[in-house]
């Protein structure tokens, strides 16, 4: 796309804000789960869950509305239009906190997970569009980094405010023998979300107010791209549908090694406090991979091989927490993060190359993928639960990530060449 060199630094600067507040809102579910699995009295792990299940969910349903309504609005408008939606979803964390209902917190992130659906689907594919497609794998990682960065910080801001104490906050509900006690520390607990969710609603919509009146340029996406094809369906593009089978897997896999980090060492004996951070500890090793990337990608490495190094990296760091115990198996699925953090900036480009004027609907196709990470972990949960075959977390874990991967490796080897001439 033609464009002179400050729009386009302009264009990325834009795109990086949103990628940061993407990463922000995204990965704050990793401290949701153990939070609301206390403050809502929650029985099990797979309860908890339902948190990436709400949130994640919302990709899957709001992906192709998405793109019908990008149609009608642009890119800007879209875009500040799912920010407005994003701060309705914090706005609903208050009556949530009042009630303590699990089930009006879930309807939150869903909202989010709406609103960031309509985000994700403008901005994937205006970033690897803005500049040539054999380097688009470094944009995505230089967004990536906003996105992870600000993925590592949110986990530790919020659980310093909801989850300050919490290992003495546990002690006092196992202590309380009357049931208003028991709800007085629970309520007093639950309120602790309310003012920063009302403040991360106030600066969603002041954002949305930037790009409102920002000069962002549009795009036409089907004068833009290459590869213009006599087909006449977006399902007459294998590569398409197995990278939208890829993006699934892969979110499964980043959620696992995420947000599911600190249940998995829960479930291996530690406390609340050391727990509650896990989640930085993933994303701080995603954003050496996306400085690994933008060093390399296409320099060094074409991004189907960047992609088949890294699945095979997950196999290996997959396999090495499974072996070992405590410590050191929180340490490789927090390495997991390398392994993971250029497998979007090279799964995107690959799926959406050669789409042509389908690139709008199978960029839906792709965002409709993220589901990965509402289903992968509910699959953890049943597993590690009483009603499933109760294997113990680093079982039950292998058992959901190791065959993301090998998936993942079948992509960067074969699969984005499916169907292709």
């Amino acid at each position: 796309m033609p464009q002179s060199t400050n729009r386009y630094t302009y264009s990325i600067v834009i795109i990086g804000i949103l990628f940061f507040i993407f990463g922000f809102v995204t990965w704050l579910n990793g401290t949701l789960i153990p939070f609301l699995k206390l403050a809502c009295d929650l029985q099990t792990d797979a309860q908890a869950l339902l948190v990436t299940f709400a949130f994640y969910m919302a990709y899957f349903f709001l992906a192709i509305p998405s793109s019908h309504i990008l149609q009608a609005t642009g890119f800007k408008k879209g875009m500040a239009l799912g920010l407005v939606v994003m701060a309705a979803g914090a706005l609903l964390f208050v009556p949530a906190a009042h009630t303590r209902s699990f089930y009006l917190f879930l309807t939150g992130l869903f909202i989010q997970g709406m609103g960031l659906s309509l985000l994700q689907t403008a901005s994937n594919p205006y970033i690897s569009i803005i500049g040539p497609l054999e380097s688009a794998a470094k944009r995505i990682s230089i967004m990536g980094i906003c996105n992870k960065v600000a993925g590592a910080l949110s986990p530790l801001i919020l659980s310093a405010v909801v989850l300050s104490g919490a290992t003495d906050v546990e002690a006092q509900l196992a202590q309380a023998t009357e049931a208003a006690v028991r709800t007085h520390l629970l309520d007093a607990l639950a309120q602790r979300v309310v003012v920063p969710y009302v403040v991360m609603a106030l600066v969603l919509l002041l954002l949305s107010l930037m790009i409102w009146f920002s000069s962002l340029p549009e795009i036409d996406m089907e004068e833009e791209v290459s590869g213009e094809s006599p087909k006449t369906s977006v399902f007459q593009f294998p590569h398409l549908l197995l990278g939208a089978l890829c993006i699934f897997v892969y979110v499964g896999a980043e959620v696992m090694a995420g947000d599911v980090i600190g249940t998995y060492g829960k479930s291996l004996g530690m406390s609340l406090d050391e727990t509650k951070n896990f989640t930085s500890y993933t994303l701080w090793a995603m954003v050496v991979g996306y400085v690994f990337g933008i060093l390399t990608i296409p320099k060094y490495i074409r991004q189907h091989r960047a992609l088949l190094y890294s699945a095979l990296t997950g196999i290996v760091f997959s396999t090495l927490a499974y072996v070992t115990t405590g410590y050191a198996s929180i340490l490789f699925i927090a390495l997991l993060g390398l392994a993971n953090a250029l497998m979007w900036p090279a799964i995107f480009p690959l799926a959406i190359d050669g789409l042509g004027t389908f690139t709008k609907i199978g960029s839906a196709l792709l965002i409709m993928g993220i589901a990965g990470g509402a289903i992968v972990p509910q699959v953890y949960g049943y597993l590690v639960s009483q009603d499933g075959p109760a294997l113990n977390a680093p079982a039950a874990f292998f058992a959901c990530v190791v065959p993301c991967y090998v998936f993942i490796l079948y992509y960067a080897w074969r699969g984005h060449r499916v169907g292709r001439s």
